[in-house]
Order: structure tokens, then C-alpha cells, then sequence
């Protein structure tokens, strides 16, 4: 079954600006697999540890780990949801600029995958996609080439 998956940026240490995404999946995708799905979201390097928690906030003292030592990174999405009440999902990445994101499921009732369509598949992005690593040179400042996004349907 295919469901809907609202990714948000929280924060990072070059986080400037706001971006989500929404993305359909498979229901028994890992978590290992949605960790390669949003890097491709957010055209980020695949070039650290990253981990999943469970928590009333990002920044919250009680987490229930999803990494190498914790619970597995093998654990599929449909074991996860719905989330404990009051609890959210949140990805990890780089534990050094501490990338931040909440991982939502939509109320959306899990569908068919649709013939021909290839899954995951990102349905709208807004905001600005974050930049894992800015170039801060002062003579180049300003010629960024990262696009802003106001919704795409894809």
C-alpha cells in the first residue's frame, strides 16, 4: 500500500528557511530507505550518520531511537504508525549541523500503488530547499543558484 508522508525541515545549522515536502511511499519501506529518500529530497550529500527518533519534540529529553545501537533501521513504516499520541517521528541527519526534520503521515487512507507510477514520488514541495553546505565566500555571495519553490505538482 502507498501513503503520504509530509517531510519538514525543523532546523540544521545553515537551516535560513522554511521547506517541506510531500511524498507518497510504500507503507513497508524501512527507515533506512527513507533516509535515502529525503537526502534525495533535499539534494543533500549521503556523507553522514543519521538516525530516527520518536518524541513530543524535536528537542525533547524522552526519545525512542531508531539507529546502530538502538531500535533498528530496518523497522518499516507501517510498524511505526500511527505514532504513540502526542509523539512525532523525527530524522536526524549529520549529527554535526544537526539536520532536523519531522516526518508526518497525512490522514490520508493508504491506496493502491497506481500502474506506471514509480514510487516514492513527491507530490508538492514548498520553501526553499536548505543547503548542506553553504559557500559563504563574500566575493560570490549572492550568486547562489538554489531555487525557491513556491508548491510543484509533479
Amino acid at each position: 500500500m502507498i501513503i503520504s508522508l509530509s517531510i519538514k525541515l525543523v532546523s540544521g545549522i545553515y537551516a535560513e528557511n522554511e521547506w517541506a515536502c510531500e511524498l507518497e511511499v510504500a507503507e513497508n519501506m524501512s527507515l533506512h530507505d527513507l533516509h535515502d529518500v529525503i537526502q534525495d529530497a533535499v539534494d543533500f550529500e549521503n556523507d553522514h550518520m543519521y538516525a530516527f527518533f520518536i518524541s513530543r519534540q524535536e528537542f525533547g529529553s524522552e526519545r525512542i531511537y531508531f539507529d546502530d545501537e538502538h531500535n533498528s533501521l530496518d523497522a518499516d513504516l507501517a510498524s511505526l504508525f500511527p505514532l504513540p499520541k502526542g509523539k512525532k517521528l523525527f530524522y536526524w541527519f549529520d549529527f554535526g549541523d544537526d539536520w532536523v526534520f519531522q516526518v508526518s503521515k497525512s490522514r490520508k487512507k493508504p491506496k493502491e500503488p497506481q500502474p506506471g507510477r514509480e514510487y516514492p514520488a513527491m507530490l508538492a514541495e514548498t520553501g526553499t530547499k536548505p543547503e548542506q553546505y553553504p559557500d559563504y565566500d563574500e566575493d560570490n555571495e549572492g550568486d547562489n543558484d538554489r531555487s525557491t519553490y513556491e508548491v510543484r505538482i509533479l
